[in-house]
């Protein structure tokens, strides 16, 4: 049985998706951009916040079904640009701290609005 998964407190989809849909015990986040759901305006010109922000929608949906971050097993981050991987890589060890969910981290020609970072993750219970 699937359940789909809303929050006011993450960006809303910009297309014919779901910020997250609950498969069984497993939660899977669509990959969330760095924008601020109250203002839908970005959060910042630099990498740092545009990942602080794209970590925290990702928060928002995994909270909003029930779970915590500590329940992430997978991320998946696409980057702009490969150069600016340590500043996303420090502000994504800040966010998860202790917990190291696996992750993929690949470089594309372009994401969604234009911005520098877009992170989905996975979920277990």
């Amino acid at each position: 049985m699937l359940k789909t998964i809303k929050t006011e407190l993450a960006p809303a989809a910009i297309g014919p998706y779901s910020q997250g849909v609950l498969a069984g015990t497993t939660l899977y986040v669509s990959g969330q951009i760095p924008f601020i759901a109250a203002t839908m305006k970005l959060a910042g010109d630099d990498i740092q916040s545009q990942t602080r922000q794209s970590l925290q929608n990702v928060k928002a949906i995994v909270e909003a079904a029930g779970y915590a971050i500590s329940d992430i097993v997978k991320c998946t981050v696409f980057i702009k640009d490969m150069n600016e991987f340590p500043a996303m890589n420090a502000v994504y060890q800040e966010f998860f701290g202790e917990h190291k969910p696996t992750r993929s981290t690949v470089e594309v020609a372009r994401l969604p609005k234009d911005v520098k970072v877009e992170i989905d993750a996975i979920a277990v219970r």
